[in-house]
């Protein structure tokens, strides 16, 4: 009897306990919640379709933040957007596009750009201002100098910054060892597995130390084919065993230095799936090597889904629905966000979607920069045009 009545005491005592602290939690303004806290309480309190939205990075093709652009917003919290050349005009109404976006959102935004250096540089669309113009990476890697690269990493990141980006889809982690491959080539910081993974991860992290997010692409590797992937499906007729030895090296040393994202290519490996499914719409590729063998944790977001390599064989529905079951938490530029919210609402269970969406929740509010004070005087300054003088550009 004296035994019952102390576990009775226990179990009332737990009770009150846990009912003191949802009280608590519950009571606590949003600010003052842990990351943990935050994101259950969201979790907690989303629509099915706002939750989809965390998962939409998407685009619009505009310079100003429209009323239908607000309402979107305010309807479907979106994971993020990818600035385009339509919203690159004046640094002014740059700046003003990205603030009223994050003004709109209830949730802090991914706002992110395509910016490697070469001939992919969104920041040079800004009309009134010159952003320092950072060379291919083949030339960086040639350089072999990892403090250079970590320097170069902070000049794209302080730029960067002053238009309120936090996450860059660079660098590119693919080996260049195909001679005729000209849609990766010379974005690549080199020909070797050890050039590659040093430079990229050191300007990676001089990234990462100055606010901008890294997104290392584009796996598992498009560095050893001659098909440009927006326009057609790039088919790699290498073995499991084959990308380990080279393509899978590189991002194997980014998981170790603690990659938050990793963006997956459109990129066909018929001797590890079996047939030619798309990397990035491959469970195989996906959860059974990037996510169990090579125990990456991380975001996976998808190259651009409005490209050829998918877009040529596949329907929209037929894409956002077998990305996700393969393994992606975030769909880059879905083809209007309100269909695709639509296709994954009544084809994926809720219960997959809040594993991603708690993966992406608790990335913003652990990683996110909101740190506004770097203004346009950054932006080609003396400082970075003397960091990226010591490149030395090949002709």
């Amino acid at each position: 009897m004296k035994n019952k009545k102390i576990i009775i005491f226990i179990m009332v005592i737990t009770i009150i306990f846990i009912i003191c602290l949802l009280f608590f939690v519950k009571g606590k303004k949003f600010e003052d919640m842990n990351v943990d806290e935050k994101v259950n309480y969201l979790i907690d309190n989303m629509t099915l379709e706002q939750k989809i939205a965390q998962m939409l990075v998407v685009y619009y093709s505009s310079e100003i933040v429209d009323n239908s652009l607000i309402e979107s917003l305010q309807e479907h919290p979106f994971g993020g957007f990818i600035l385009i050349e339509n919203n690159i005009t004046t640094y002014d109404k740059t700046k003003k596009f990205v603030d009223d976006l994050q003004a709109n959102s209830s949730i802090p935004l991914i706002i992110s750009i395509d910016q490697e250096g070469g001939g992919v540089q969104r920041l040079q669309y800004l009309t009134d201002v010159n952003p320092t113009n950072i060379p291919y990476m083949y030339d960086l890697g040639n350089m072999n100098d990892e403090e250079l690269a970590y320097n170069v990493g902070k000049v794209m990141a302080e730029e960067l910054r002053t238009i309120g980006v936090n996450v860059v889809y660079a660098p590119v982690l693919d080996v260049y060892s195909n001679s005729e491959n000209t849609v990766i080539g010379k974005r690549s910081f080199g020909t070797t597995k050890n050039i590659v993974s040093s430079m990229a991860i050191s300007l990676g992290k001089g990234l990462e130390d100055n606010g901008i997010i890294a997104t290392y692409k584009h796996f598992p590797g498009h560095g050893d084919t001659a098909i440009d992937s927006h326009y057609k499906l790039p088919i790699i007729n290498k073995t499991y065993s084959d990308l380990k030895e080279l393509e899978l090296e590189p991002f194997n040393n980014a998981i170790k230095n603690d990659a938050k994202i990793i963006m997956i290519g459109h990129i066909a490996l018929p001797k590890i799936t079996g047939d030619n499914t798309p990397a990035s719409l491959s469970k195989t590729i996906i959860t059974d090597i990037l996510k169990k063998d090579m125990n990456y944790d991380g975001l996976i977001i998808t190259d651009a889904l409005n490209m050829g390599a998918l877009t040529n064989e596949y329907s929209y529905e037929e894409i956002y629905i077998k990305a996700i079951e393969a393994g992606v938490d975030l769909l880059l530029m879905p083809n209007g966000s309100k269909t695709a919210i639509e296709y994954i609402k009544n084809n994926v269970s809720e219960e997959r979607i809040n594993e991603s969406v708690r993966k992406i929740l608790t990335f913003k509010y652990l990683y996110l920069n909101v740190d506004n004070s770097l203004d346009k005087s950054y932006l080609g300054n003396a400082e970075h045009k003397d960091i990226i003088s010591k490149i030395e550009v090949s002709e």
